[in-house]
């Protein structure tokens, strides 16, 4: 089995404690990186839970997406960078980033703006009052987001080729909505598959139920890695920063 790629991330929705526990020792060193949504966050002491597995030496990514007045979200982040969080995301709007950036600098906290949530099509955005379709509105919010001095951000696999003409050096591409092949689609309207996701650009992977509710928890996460070892590197990616202007 290959060795715990952190650029895989484990998403941890659960209700409770006690379920991510049984999880987490199903899965044992077969995943490196997790994902705390407002699920767990909210409901099952995900603080907590975060806390216990950045002490255990792993990385934790509190899926927070903060969007308010710049003074509090610069609290939040703070209070998130003090725990020694990997990762935490914040909506992508100009303000709120260059908020949030000040207030992880000095951390070892990288900032996700989130571009476009990734169960929205071009009818939700035209519904929720932008006049921009999607991938015009992922290409500003990338943009914006490494002005800000972002450390990545998140988008759909689809838009992962589109975003890395924006993000700048040492920039991450999050990708939620990854099915392995074969795999139910969930809620998620657009999907794609590990390989096909690294392949389009994106820099890690955010994966829930297809390995949280596999019957082995252990063997699906390593199945998943194999695939992410065997992917073509992207063309766009490993060039991004030349069409990079400030």
């Amino acid at each position: 089995m290959p060795a715990a790629d952190p650029r895989l991330i484990v998403a941890l929705d659960f209700s409770t404690r006690a379920e991510a526990e049984v999880l987490l020792g199903k899965l044992g060193d077969a995943a490196s990186s997790f994902k705390i949504g407002y699920q767990l966050f909210y409901g099952g002491e995900g603080l907590e839970i975060g806390k216990q597995l950045i002490a255990a030496g792993k990385q934790v990514f509190f899926d927070l997406k903060l969007l308010d007045i710049d003074n509090t979200v610069e609290k939040g982040v703070a209070a998130i960078a003090e725990t020694g969080a990997h990762m935490m995301t914040v909506h992508a709007y100009p303000k709120a980033m260059r908020a949030a950036v000040r207030a992880a600098e000095g951390s070892h906290l990288r900032l996700l703006g989130v571009t476009v949530l990734t169960s929205m099509d071009d009818e939700d955005l035209e519904e929720a009052g932008y006049d921009r379709d999607v991938e015009s509105l992922v290409a500003l919010r990338t943009h914006q987001a490494t002005d800000a001095g972002m450390g990545g951000i998140v988008c759909s696999a689809h838009e992962a080729a589109l975003a890395s003409q924006f993000v700048g050096e040492d920039m991450a591409i999050v990708t939620p909505g990854i099915r392995p092949r074969g795999s139910d689609q969930g809620d998620q309207k657009r999907i794609v598959t590990p390989a096909e996701a690294l392949s389009l650009g994106a820099t890690h992977l955010v994966v829930g139920r297809p390995i949280t509710q596999a019957p082995s928890p252990a063997q699906e996460a390593g199945a998943i890695l194999s695939e992410m070892a065997s992917a073509p590197l992207p063309g766009a990616h490993a060039h991004h920063h030349h069409h990079h202007h400030h």
